[in-house]
């Protein structure tokens, strides 16, 4: 029978056409089914799997992890108890039992809105080692959890598998989220640390590789942040300790970090971590980006309150690996016992909270430390990302959530990881700059002895930076009276800087004047960039701990450096600045002064990291168009610094000088930076006008923005149009079905307008506008989703950042006090209490306070989206998740 060819082609037709929308269905069938997967971006030849959601099956949001020897997986609710997991076979993609609550005798387990009794939880750090279960609780202590932040170990004494005895092994004064945080297993495995942040109190140690007898040691204007945060943490700020298995001897590590959630050793043995910035300092001179650094023994990385952290030319404290940028660090981990490629089987993987992030970083040796390079290897939106470890099967396991949002517990694994070669045994080809550190850290624990001062006084000159830095703390660990004379009859340049630096924290102030006068026989004209730091940071130390000499001295001092000063480079011209008005040099202000117009930010500033490469702004438009947006706004750095430095100065003024440094704030103050950024600028502009004549207040005090100032905020309310409604009581499901149900292209003007309509521009910042008393929302969309961004406007109160959070003080009198607590200075504390007026304080005498406790009240009023209707909602929320960029698809056509 001859085929008729159009009937042919019909039928070809027809069957590619169903085997299309069969192929479509399947493909819809999938995202549907998998769309917090889909939502995910991992390396080629990565597989990622969803494994279970906590928040779902009402079991909190998961913050830690670590597996047991069984290969099950132990987890921790923020906010709650502990769990066990037995995980499915790589390729089973969910699991197939639930998660079991460990249960403490004595205690009644049921759902958390029954608010019973938490046996054991609350954590933020967890290891399994020594057949027990070692959980760092960061908690205040309450009638739901009654333990308090510290170092448990629970251990299961008959052999039932549930656990039957806690034994506290060590107590720490801090909490919250720069409290207690991650514990890991030493290299040897005989031993463990632990790493916690810079509102956790340094307990008593047994022995201090870092020596104790730190101090803030920086002579600059200090101020401290104008929004209260850490302003009553003082040196070192965050620490690491190691301790043995029974928590009986405990050592100091390292300290000078900020917030560092996480650390990880690699197959050297080498110590790493991963420490936050401070993002409402971004714009500031002294704002430090996220950064990856090499934990060295005895390490002091410089974290110091409010302006005063160290640059990182200081050479009496150690460097960043690598800058990352804008984020919030949560854990890293090294992939050693992964079945990945070899690429990645030496990484360690830095975890981003807020940009739903996992960087692969690896590691290049590069004398005493290592080189770092990163690439982005997992990341989603939103994809807040808590804890990860690598688990007995070498996949990687990681979940999301913390404070309360999401969780949810996902799987990455190699897909031919069954042709993943076994990891060859390392051999020992550590770098001879490492063995001679780690030869040099060996002398740290020692006593007092002459051959130890004899063997590392060379390495003080050494061309490692790391070598030099462990020789300096080694002496820092012998007697003065060894090595003491020893200083001044050296000559080499770098050994009598970082010699003298190590002398002035000996505390024997009587020798001040010996060692300045040795430090001026070094001609300061003759010597290089890197001496020339280490010699004016030396100074610095000397004037910190022992105060400005006599004023012979000091004249001398005034002179030695005239001829210095200033430079063409920006860091010295910084040391050099709050070194001259620290000791009142008759030139200081004039010279400073000249460069304030003229100073440019060098390439290599903050600026030039990873997460503000143009590379990755391309890359990930959602949030890095906001980043590239704040970046092309960020103010003058290094005339930042200068105004600071100048505004110690009480001499050498005149009032033309005066007339200009005044007129520089008024342009200060349209610049765009962090949180803090307008205070920082107002505070050193108030510091500078209590030095000017009393008659002349005003006038500077004006030309200096004081008006300015008084009427921020006010703009951001002109010309907008109220809501329409009518509103309605929103409930956070009903507000999440409407705006989730929306297939309609959203009006951003719209969503615009209501932002500032309902009064969220007035305490919140997006892309660099509005007010600084909340969060800056502009990534919101990046790690909230719509359920969690629903949940904390509507509910404020659930959960409340300790960065946001508010005080109520007790007065005498049965009354109290709510508001943000600002400051305790002097015989007073200053409360800010109306969000919409931040600057507005109330002083309140210490001796009326009988008690502060913290609030439980959020300073965001609830409500705030009960004026809207439904399409108001809709349009505000997409503006929220777009980080108000019109260019976001969320404006484009569904």
């Amino acid at each position: 029978m001859k085929k008729n060819p159009c009937l042919a082609f019909t039928l070809a037709v027809l069957m590619l056409v169903s085997a299309c929308q069969t192929q479509e269905k399947q493909d819809t069938e999938q995202v549907e089914l998998k769309p917090k997967v889909e939502k995910i971006n991992v390396a080629p030849d990565f597989v990622v799997e969803h494994l279970y959601s906590p928040s779902e099956n009402k079991k909190g949001s998961w913050v830690a992890m670590t597996f047991d020897d069984k290969g099950r997986m132990i987890t921790s609710d923020q906010y709650g108890s502990l769990y066990r997991i037995n995980v499915p076979e790589i390729g089973a993609d969910t699991l197939t039992a639930e998660p079991e609550r460990l249960t403490i005798p004595g205690d009644e387990w049921k759902d958390d809105t029954t608010q019973t009794k938490v046996g054991m939880g609350y954590a933020q750090g967890l290891l399994w080692a020594f057949n027990s279960l070692y959980v760092m609780v960061n908690h205040r202590g309450d009638e739901k959890f009654e333990k308090s932040s510290g170092l448990y170990r629970l251990k299961d004494t008959d052999n039932d598998d549930q656990f039957d005895e806690i034994k506290l092994l060590k107590s720490f004064d801090g909490e919250g989220e720069h409290g207690p945080h991650s514990i890991i297993l030493a290299p040897d495995g005989q031993s463990i640390y632990l790493v916690l942040g810079n509102h956790t109190d340094v307990p008593e140690m047994d022995s201090y590789l870092l020596p104790a007898n730190w101090d803030e040691d920086n002579i600059f204007q200090l101020i401290t942040d104008p929004r209260g945060h850490a302003n009553d943490r003082m040196a070192p700020g965050g620490w690491i300790a190691h301790t043995d298995s029974l928590g009986q001897h405990w050592q100091l590590v390292a300290a000078g970090l900020r917030n560092t959630f996480d650390i990880a050793f690699n197959d050297d043995g080498e110590l790493f971590a991963y420490d936050s910035d401070m993002e409402w300092d971004f714009g500031m001179p002294w704002y430090r980006p996220t950064r990856l650094l090499h934990v060295a023994k005895g390490a002091d990385f410089g974290w110091r309150t409010g302006n005063s952290k160290w640059p990182t030319y200081y050479p009496d404290e150690l460097p960043s690996l690598l800058n990352i940028g804008q984020g919030s660090p949560t854990n890293l981990v090294y992939t050693g016992n992964a079945r990945f490629p070899d690429k990645y089987r030496n990484s360690l993987l830095a975890f981003d909270w807020s940009f739903g992030i996992v960087y692969a970083v690896q590691l290049e040796a590069d004398g005493a430390t290592y080189r770092a390079k990163a690439e982005e290897f997992l990341s989603g939106t939103p994809l807040p990302l808590t804890d990860g470890e690598i688990g007995p099967d070498g996949a990687l396991y990681f979940l999301t959530g913390g404070r309360r949002l999401e969780s949810d517990l996902y799987r990455v694994s190699y897909k031919d990881q069954d042709k993943v070669k076994e990891k060859p045994q390392r051999e020992n080809d550590l770098t001879e700059e490492i063995v001679l550190r780690r030869r040099i850290e060996g002398y740290f624990e020692k006593g007092p002895d002459t051959n130890i001062v004899a063997e590392v006084w060379p390495y003080l000159n050494h061309d490692d930076r790391h070598i030099r830095y462990a020789a300096t703390i080694a002496l820092r660990h012998q007697p003065i009276k060894l090595w003491g004379k020893r200083v001044f009859r050296e000559r080499n340049i770098r050994t009598v800087t970082n010699a003298m630096t190590a002398m002035a924290r000996s505390g024997y102030p009587q020798l001040q004047s010996i060692m300045l006068r040795k430090l001026m026989t070094i001609d300061i004209n003759r010597i290089s960039k890197d001496n020339k730091l280490g010699l004016l940071r030396a100074f610095e130390v000397i004037l910190y701990r022992m105060g400005n000499p006599e004023p012979d001295l000091t004249n001398r001092m005034a002179a030695y450096f005239s001829d210095a000063y200033p430079t063409t480079d920006n860091a010295l011209n910084r040391e050099f600045s709050k070194l001259l008005i620290q000791i009142g040099a008759p030139y200081a202000v004039e010279r400073t002064l000249s460069l304030l117009d003229s100073a440019k930010d060098d390439s290599t500033t903050m600026m030039a990291t990873l997460t503000s490469s143009s590379d990755l702004i391309l890359r990930n438009p959602q949030y890095g168009m906001d980043i590239a947006g704040m970046l092309a706004k960020t103010p003058p750095m290094q005339q930042i610094y200068l105004a600071t430095a100048l505004s110690k100065a009480d001499t050498g003024w005149t009032p033309e000088s005066y007339e200009h440094y005044f007129k520089w704030f008024y342009d200060a103050f349209g610049y765009k930076g962090g949180n803090s950024y307008i205070g920082f600028i107002d505070a050193a502009r108030k510091l500078a006008l209590k030095n000017v004549p009393e008659d002349q207040f005003d006038h500077y005090n004006t030309i200096s923005g004081d008006s300015l100032l008084a009427a921020s905020g006010k703009d951001l309310l002109e010309n907008i149009v109220p809501p329409k409604g009518p509103g309605k009581a929103w409930k956070v499901d009903e507000a999440q079905k409407a705006v989730e149900g929306d297939k309609g292209k959203r009006n951003y003007e719209q969503g615009k307008s209501l932002f500032a309509a309902v009064r969220c521009a007035s305490c919140h910042m997006m892309g660099g506008e509005g007010g600084a008393i909340g969060p800056d929302l502009t990534q919101l969309g990046t790690r909230f989703s719509v359920h969690d961004m629903l949940e904390a406007i509507i509910e404020p109160n659930k959960v409340i950042s300790d960065q946001y959070e508010s005080k109520v003080l007790v007065l005498k009198d049965g009354s109290s006090v709510l508001g943000r607590l600002i400051s305790e200075e002097g015989d007073v504390y200053s409360v800010s209490q109306n969000p919409y007026a931040p600057q507005v304080l109330k002083e309140i005498p210490k001796s009326d306070v009988t008690e502060i406790r913290v609030a439980k009240v959020s300073t965001m009023p609830p409500g705030s989206l009960n004026v809207l209707n439904e399409e108001e909602l809709k349009d505000l929320i997409a503006y929220l998740m777009a980080g108000g960029n019109e260019n976001n698809p969320v404006y484009q056509d569904k």
